[in-house]
């Protein structure tokens, strides 16, 4: 299955460049290492936004969670990087009960178990 209303996705500037790109937000600065590793900066927060969103679109959601609030949706894959690359991702989405706008809640490197 599909993020439902991924045409609808929202991933706010803060939540990139104050979190996922942010190398002084304690629990971003990890995941700024590794995005900015592959080309995404916070200067062009809305290529790491517009990454994401296509991320949500393209991949099928490999776990949904319901809770009181709403459902969160976990999404798997390859992410297209500024410098060329593709490193797999796992992001994750969390749409509200009373609203059906998929919102962006974060992202970091899939690893693989071998």
């Amino acid at each position: 299955m599909k993020l439902p209303n991924a045409e609808k996705a929202e991933v706010p500037e803060a939540k990139i460049t104050g979190y996922l790109l942010s190398f002084v937000h304690e629990d971003g600065r990890s995941k700024a290492a590794f995005f900015t590793r592959f080309g995404f900066s916070a200067s062009e927060w809305r290529s790491l936004a517009l990454a994401l969103i296509t991320h949500a679109t393209n991949h099928n959601v490999v776990n949904v969670e319901p809770s009181q609030f709403g459902m969160r949706y976990v999404i798997e894959g390859i992410i297209h990087a500024p410098d060329g690359r593709s490193p797999e991702i796992r992001s994750i989405w969390f749409i509200e009960r009373e609203d059906m706008t998929p919102r962006f809640v974060t992202a970091y490197p899939l690893r693989r178990k071998l």
